[in-house]
């Protein structure tokens, strides 16, 4: 199961291209839309740049456009089964010597291409105005019901929880009873409609699930390993069931672990970023697409079974340079597509050609 990638860098430009005007603080994020056409974000000051394609499966795309949001410090996007867009940002507010007062807002993309709703605040899990400045950068995920779940580690180092309900009305938040949680979560929504979570801790990771849907979760196992803090994403690989692939804070490798299960090494140099991975078909069996940054700031590309990994990943090196994190996703014709963030402040993205295997074609720019 070959991954090869042609060798260009993604920051290499082509004639005509031009540089982003603007310095992307987060992201970028790539999402299929409602109509198989495919739709990145990037967060820059001020605003949430988007990129929406022509038509399902490319080549071509519209944008940037923008649009607007002030003080959002940190952003996050998740999406459900009904393909809405949620977009969840940390925003950071204060005059003067006072203190900055943090929340959370939040807005919901409909339709590809159409604009945004009105941002809202969903408000943050401090008693005292001054603890919010501490708040950690929230993750976001959507269960198959379409209620939207937002955690964040508080100022105290504990995980709150606050999700909607039936009617898509702000529940309380919820206080998941743990400390030190170091970083941002990652939390993942099964097909059988569970939400499972993740937090790494200095001394391992600490996991939840959901013992039904719409209950309450509940702690898991801890997982035999230590995670480098932001490292951290989840898929499920089967249904109900949540493989965490994160680098080992001690080991500096590359990781697999499912809870209930022993770690399994990857191999590999990963960087300080965060893993992406994406569940797809090749060659007619279902795998385990897998991206990150490696330590010299290379996308690093791997495949293998689904919960086979102790098979062994197929990793290859892309030489191609990126910033941030590269993630992945399958456009509109089932083909798989990486997005990067180009050495420049530009996004590319790489897809799969046709032909047995996973090979990537030339990388393209937005």
């Amino acid at each position: 199961m070959a991954a090869p990638v042609r060798d260009r860098a993604v920051g290499a430009r082509p004639a005509g291209g031009a540089p982003a005007s603007r310095t992307v603080r987060s992201g970028p994020w790539l999402l299929p839309g409602h109509d198989g056409r495919l739709i990145a974000y990037a967060q820059v000051d001020g605003a949430v740049l988007r990129w929406t394609e022509t038509r399902p499966g490319g080549p071509d795309w519209t944008g940037p456009d923008v649009l607007p949001v002030k003080s959002v410090t940190e952003l996050t996007v998740a999406q459900g089964r009904n393909r809405y867009a949620h977009l969840v940002g940390r925003r950071a507010r204060g005059t003067g010597d006072a203190p900055s007062a943090v929340d959370l807002v939040h807005a919901i993309q409909y339709q590809a291409g159409r604009p945004l709703s009105e941002w809202r605040s969903a408000g943050n899990p401090h008693a005292q105005r001054a603890r919010t400045a501490q708040m950690g950068t929230p993750t976001a995920v959507v269960d198959t019901s379409g209620a939207l779940h937002i955690l964040v580690a508080t100022a105290e180092g504990r995980l709150a929880l606050r999700r909607e309900d039936a009617r898509g009305r702000w529940e309380p938040w919820l206080d998941l009873e743990v400390a030190a949680v170091l970083d941002t979560p990652a939390a993942v929504a099964t097909t059988t409609g569970q939400v499972h979570v993740l937090a790494p801790t200095r001394t391992g990771a600490l996991t939840w699930c959901q013992p039904g849907p719409g209950a309450a979760p509940e702690r898991g196992p801890d997982l035999a390993v230590v995670p480098l803090p932001g490292s951290a994403c989840g898929l499920e690989t089967s249904p109900g069931r949540i493989t965490y692939y994160l680098t080992d804070a001690v080991g500096g490798g590359a990781v697999a672990v499912r809870p209930g299960s022993w770690p399994v090494p990857l191999g590999g140099t990963p960087g300080d970023g965060r893993h992406t991975a994406l569940a797809t078909t090749l060659d007619g069996h279902p795998c385990t697409v897998l991206a990150h940054r490696d330590t010299e700031g290379r996308i690093v590309l791997g495949a293998c079974g689904a919960e086979e990994e102790h098979h062994g990943v197929w990793w290859t090196d892309t030489g191609a340079v990126c910033q941030g994190d590269p993630v992945l996703a399958r456009d509109g014709l089932g083909r798989v597509v990486l997005l990067a963030l180009t050495e420049d402040g530009g996004l590319a993205l790489a897809r799969q050609d046709d032909g047995p295997g996973l090979s990537l074609g030339d990388w393209t720019l937005l």
